[in-house]
């Protein structure tokens, strides 16, 4: 195994790390010798099937630290920051900063058995899985936190420009969280910062499966998915590791499937 990162006290700042996407990248980079950061919000009851993951992390001989805190909050956003700064200190700086946090209402816009969608619901959804990137981004930015040559990586998917029932919110907030990433690739690029979403294949998580009717969306990608097979959590950790390297410098305020070509039919 190649640690390229090694010795270079690179750090991947990963919000919503503790399972899925999000915990596969963590590994995944930790791998190749990046530190790792992970904020996350858990039962206390998950946290020790949760510790076995990140024991894993550890044993790659990278420095771990994790944060089981609201990553939305101002106030617990301004803590792992300083403490953060304090641990690289002025040589670390954060390379990646990915966005995987899945946090959002999923509730349909007519029903008659269950609590329609409401504005409160759109709010909460928009303000987690999307304007919280821009948050972290800002702050990061402002205790100069970023690496000369940094990556902003979040996950969108097909549900950003598709129509399901029970997404709306999540589908609104998808398509927030792309038009923040394009203009954060824009804006912050005279400063070193590339920006670049990856949507997602259909991925057997935990947040997918408490989307309503998410088997039948799940048979649905088989049958359209060239490979027919659905993605896993590492394919997409995959494409992080590939963002992650020097000669993806050039990729900025794109929109990748990662999905085996799923997005073809």
């Amino acid at each position: 195994m190649v640690k390229e990162f090694e010795g270079k006290n690179y750090w991947a700042l990963i919000l919503g790390g503790s399972e899925g996407l999000g915990l596969a990248s963590a590994k995944k980079l930790a791998r190749h010798g990046m530190n790792i950061c992970i904020v996350h919000r858990d039962r206390r009851d998950d946290i020790p099937e949760i510790q076995k993951n990140f024991d894993q992390i550890i044993k790659e001989r990278v420095e771990f630290i994790s944060y089981n805190s609201d990553a939305v909050n101002p106030e617990s956003r301004s803590k792992v920051i300083s403490e953060l700064s304090k641990k690289t200190g002025s040589e670390g700086k954060v390379r990646i900063l990915l966005h995987s946090i899945a946090r959002g209402n999923l509730k349909a816009m007519t029903d008659d058995k269950n609590e329609i969608l409401r504005n409160a619901d759109f709010k909460l959804t928009i303000e987690y899985m999307a304007v919280s990137l821009y948050d972290w981004v800002q702050d990061l930015f402002q205790m100069r936190l970023f690496a000369p040559d940094a990556r902003v990586i979040s996950f969108t998917s097909e549900g950003s420009s598709k129509a399901w029932k029970y997404y709306g919110a999540v589908s609104a907030a998808k398509s927030a969280l792309e038009a923040i990433t394009r203009n954060i690739a824009l804006e912050f690029a005279q400063f070193g910062i590339r920006a670049n979403c990856i949507q997602a294949g259909i991925t057997d998580t935990k947040s997918f499966r408490m989307i309503p009717g998410n088997e039948q969306l799940a048979k649905y990608a088989r049958i359209r998915n060239p490979f027919k097979k659905l993605t896993t959590p590492e394919d997409i950790a995959n494409a992080v590791y590939l963002l992650s390297l020097d000669e993806a410098s050039w990729i900025n305020g794109a929109v990748i499937p990662v999905n085996g070509g799923e997005h073809l039919s």
